[in-house]
């Protein structure tokens, strides 16, 4: 099953990854996937306790790879005065785009939303209001450029997110160190990187299309982060559980971690 010929690199979203039908199957309730236990909500109560006592806060946020989801930024899009959202897929970024213009047939965000309020004690319809207002841009991104978002500049950010990105965009460790250096260099000088990945991970699923992922051990993650300059804050491991039973992935286990790009 996770045997590819060639990896799914983002030219292959393209045209294969759909959307709504990932959205409906791994992001439809707080809970996630069925047969990735408490993968969401490790995922959300993780992002929580950062972001949402205001400690780390700023003009910018930069959320890179965001798909069509918008949930990666739900805890900390109160404390950034702009926000920019992005993926390689037009799709993924059609969605957002439907959600953010209130349009028909958009993408329902309102389980996650309540989820997070209730961790928080805050107000979904204000939580939606506060994200859609300050959300700026959705933009192109390529995590194998220098540049990920070449040809515009982005101004340095306080914070950059990732989640879930790198290691299926990324064929080889080696692609994974040097998007990772770009990654670093959106932030300025002192910001924040707060990642959610996976490790040990060869694919997953969305109904019946398969696509590729990057095997990574957290020591291979620790190196990447290092060889950037970053020093990591904390760096928190949830194991699969049941993996025998999991149709819809392999991963080992997820992770989020908070480091951070020294001051000049």
């Amino acid at each position: 099953m996770s045997e590819f010929t060639t990896f799914t690199e983002g030219e292959f979203y393209e045209g294969h990854f759909d959307s709504r039908v990932y959205v409906k199957n791994f992001y439809s309730c707080p809970s996630g996937h069925a047969d990735e236990k408490n993968f969401l909500t490790f995922v959300l109560r993780c992002l929580s306790r950062v972001f949402s006592a205001g400690e780390h806060k700023g003009k910018r946020l930069i959320d890179v790879g965001s798909g069509p989801s918008i949930h990666s930024v739900l805890s900390a899009c109160e404390h950034y005065d702009e926000i920019v959202l992005s993926d390689f897929a037009n799709n993924n970024r059609r969605e957002i785009e439907k959600w953010l213009k209130n349009q028909e047939g958009s993408l329902d965000w309102k389980p996650m939303l309540q989820y997070v309020c209730e961790l928080e004690g805050r107000s979904p319809s204000d939580l939606e209001a506060t994200l859609k207002q300050r959300v700026k841009k959705v933009l192109k991104c390529d995590v194998r450029l220098e540049n990920p978002f070449y040809p515009h500049t982005l101004e340095p950010a306080d914070c950059v997110i990732t989640s879930l990105c790198l290691e299926a965009a990324c064929k080889d460790f080696q692609t994974y160190c040097r998007s990772l250096h770009g990654l670093t260099k959106l932030l300025r000088p002192g910001g924040l990187l707060v990642m959610i990945g996976v490790l040990g991970e060869s694919f997953y699923k969305v109904d019946e299309q398969l696509f590729s992922c990057l095997g990574l051990s957290q020591d291979n993650i620790e190196e990447a982060l290092s060889g950037s300059g970053l020093s990591i804050q904390e760096f928190n491991i949830l194991p699969a559980e049941d993996q025998e039973k999991n149709s819809v992935s392999d991963f080992e286990a997820v992770f989020h971690l908070v480091a951070r790009k020294p001051s000049e």
